[in-house]
């Protein structure tokens, strides 16, 4: 069997080849039948339009032995083109005269005849036709037997029209047949073996082959089912082995899973850097199998190795490696780019330090720490065999030196958060006590000058006076700094401001001796503490200076929730002429509430005048940050201020 040609390889290929054979012969059946039946139309036409001029010429003959001439003349314009139309042809209608010797034979006497006819029955001069009746009578047998011809003709293309039916109708059979053998020959015989072979395999005979006997889709089936088969019978005869070596692979990935686990667990428990190495040391230890291992960090220009950490180092080792020169032993390297490196250990006298030799190490592991793309230290296990790394394993170590770079950088950042949360409690200490306190004691240093002035020149008066200063700014200072210290005692509540203003104002009545009062209207979501903390601020600050200034009997807090948040602390005080920008620079009290205010972006607005009291009011931004659901947590004075 010759090999057959690539275009027609495949079923596609095979099944298009035949539908095209079909195709061609079903369009040209279809074409011929509606090409012999425009012919047969158009004959129809024909012999209908040659009918007409049987009776137009009986009507033209009668007309021109009456002497109709107007009405004769009418007809005998029709016949003209009557006679026109059959010889033209009209493709619209359709009307088609089908044009064979006979047919053009007896047309061409009709019109010889009606050429020698017409001038009889239409003289020139206007007299009366001299044409009989048995002159019609011949003419019309010579239109019959036109007709005659047409229909002769029209009788063989019904013959033909006939014919191609029944060549489709073998057509439709013989396609029929041919599609359902070339289903089974293409495609249903060769998937019957396929079937038989994959029982066989199924039943574990695998050596089950299918013959391949075409090129096409299914040729490379059976192919691929060859090779599936073969590839089978091998996995099977081998299955046990694979399914070892499948286990043992899974059992590495699962211990370097539990040792990832192991390691974040760490990373995650550990609270400091020293708890963190020495956790990682032993832990990085039993994992890699090691005898000892060292955690060491780099200094910022990676020129010196601090030892954070080591488990089974000998005392001597660590005392003299606590800050390790890099290049004094193998270990530490100065290029920032060094990978995982294994070192075997050899007593080189060229080194400054040989410790691992002396300590009966073999081979040193070095596994490079870094942060940011940054050298920041590594991590040595020391083996007192020879010791050789796989790609799984230099992987793992990489990844738990990653974790330790994290963990650190993690620390670090902590570590700097509350630093700066100690240097901005400090700031705010400091304003506070330099905005109340500071500005006390420089009124009461004044005084006291004051006072030796008066007492050097013995003015009783003045000394009186000056004493009575005196006392009023150290009551005044006493005063300050319990403000301060229930200021920085005060707790504010995530869920709800109520109880911290409540506490406050409990706490300013004490104080004070004056009534107060808190209205709360409106349900919004409640704020965040660090907004929170300074609200309450600013509505002690508030209290405050209506405690120092205002002389009022009561004060009034207002709390609206919506829209947005607003506070509103009202007294009944004597007030005071209030210019906005004067008291802007120079009242401590009005600078300090608005600091707070801007830190959680929000507007204060103070309204005074004399004898009708002072309004602050605080209101927030529409996208002040809330609490967020579920979190129980407490945020003092002091953090916030």
């Amino acid at each position: 069997m010759s090999p057959m040609k690539p275009h027609f390889r495949s079923i596609a290929a095979k099944l298009a080849l035949i539908g095209a054979a079909l195709l061609v012969a079903a369009m040209g059946s279809i074409g011929l039948t509606l090409w012999v039946t425009w012919q047969l139309e158009g004959g129809a036409a024909a012999i209908n339009e040659a009918g007409r001029m049987r009776m137009a010429t009986y009507r033209i003959a009668l007309l021109s032995s009456h002497g109709e001439d107007e009405a004769l003349a009418i007809q005998v314009a029709r016949f003209r083109s009557n006679l026109a139309t059959l010889e033209s042809g009209d493709a619209s209608r359709p009307l088609i005269v089908p044009w064979d010797p006979q047919v053009r034979e007896a047309f061409t006497r009709v019109k010889g005849r009606w050429q020698e006819l017409e001038p009889r029955w239409l003289p020139a001069d206007g007299g009366i036709g001299k044409v009989g009746l048995g002159e019609a009578d011949s003419f019309v047998a010579l239109i019959d037997r036109f007709v005659a011809s047409i229909e002769a003709h029209l009788s063989r293309w019904t013959a033909i029209l006939h014919g191609v039916q029944m060549f489709m109708l073998g057509l439709v059979v013989v396609t029929t047949v041919t599609t359902a053998y070339a289903l089974h020959l293409f495609l249903l015989e060769p998937l019957s073996r396929l079937t038989a072979a994959t029982g066989r395999v199924r039943r574990s005979e695998f050596d089950a082959r299918v013959a391949i006997d075409s090129g096409d889709e299914l040729g490379t089936l059976a192919a691929g089912f060859n090779e599936m088969a073969a590839s089978l019978g091998e996995l099977y005869q081998d299955l046990e082995g694979r399914v070892a070596q499948k286990t043992a692979s899974l059992a590495q990935q699962k211990s370097r899973l539990e040792a990832l686990y192991e390691i974040s667990s760490l990373v995650a428990e550990a609270s400091t850097l020293e708890a963190l190495a020495s956790g990682f040391a032993a832990r990085i230890r039993r994992i890699a199998g090691a005898d000892a291992a060292a955690v060491r960090w780099s200094d910022a220009s990676n020129e010196r190795l601090m030892l954070l950490a080591s488990q089974g180092l000998p005392p001597a080792m660590v005392e003299e490696e606590r800050c390790l020169h890099v290049g004094e032993c193998q270990c530490g390297v100065a290029e920032p780019d060094a990978g995982l490196r294994v070192i075997p250990v050899h007593g080189e006298p060229r080194l400054q330090r040989n410790n691992c030799a002396r300590a009966g190490f073999a081979t040193v592991v070095s596994v490079p720490v870094r942060s940011h793309q940054r050298l920041v230290g590594e991590i040595d296990l020391f083996y007192r065999a020879q010791r050789a790394l796989g790609d799984e394993e230099r992987s793992l170590l990489q990844a738990m030196a990653s974790h330790l770079a994290a963990a650190i950088e993690s620390l670090r950042l902590g570590e700097d958060e509350r630093h700066a949360a100690v240097f901005e409690e400090r700031s705010m200490l400091a304003q506070e006590l330099h905005d109340s306190i500071a500005q006390s004691l420089a009124f009461l240093k004044i005084q006291v000058k004051l006072l030796r002035d008066a007492l050097v020149t013995g003015d009783e008066e003045a000394i009186g006076a000056v004493v009575d200063e005196i006392d009023a700014g150290v009551r005044e200072s006493n005063n300050d700094v319990r403000e301060l210290l229930i200021h920085f005692r005060t707790k504010t509540h995530t869920e709800d401001i109520e109880r911290a203003i409540r506490s406050t104002l409990t706490k300013f009545e004490h104080q004070t001796s004056l009534q107060s009062s808190l209205t709360i209207s409106g349900n919004g979501m409640p704020l965040a503490p660090e907004v929170q903390i300074q609200v309450l601020h600013v509505i002690q600050e508030a209290l405050s200076n209506v405690r120092k200034h205002s002389g009022a009997s009561g004060v009034m807090v207002d709390v609206e929730q919506e829209p947005r948040w607003r506070f509103r602390v009202r007294d009944d005080g004597s007030g005071f002429e209030f210019d906005n920008e004067l008291a802007r620079e120079t009242h401590v009290g009005l600078r300090i509430m608005r600091e707070r205010s801007e830190r959680i972006g929000a507007q204060l607005e103070v309204r005074s005048a004399p004898g009708q009291g002072t309004e602050v009011t605080l209101t927030l931004g529409a996208t002040a940050p809330a609490t967020a659901a579920g979190v129980d947590k407490e945020g003092t004075g002091a953090t916030g201020s």
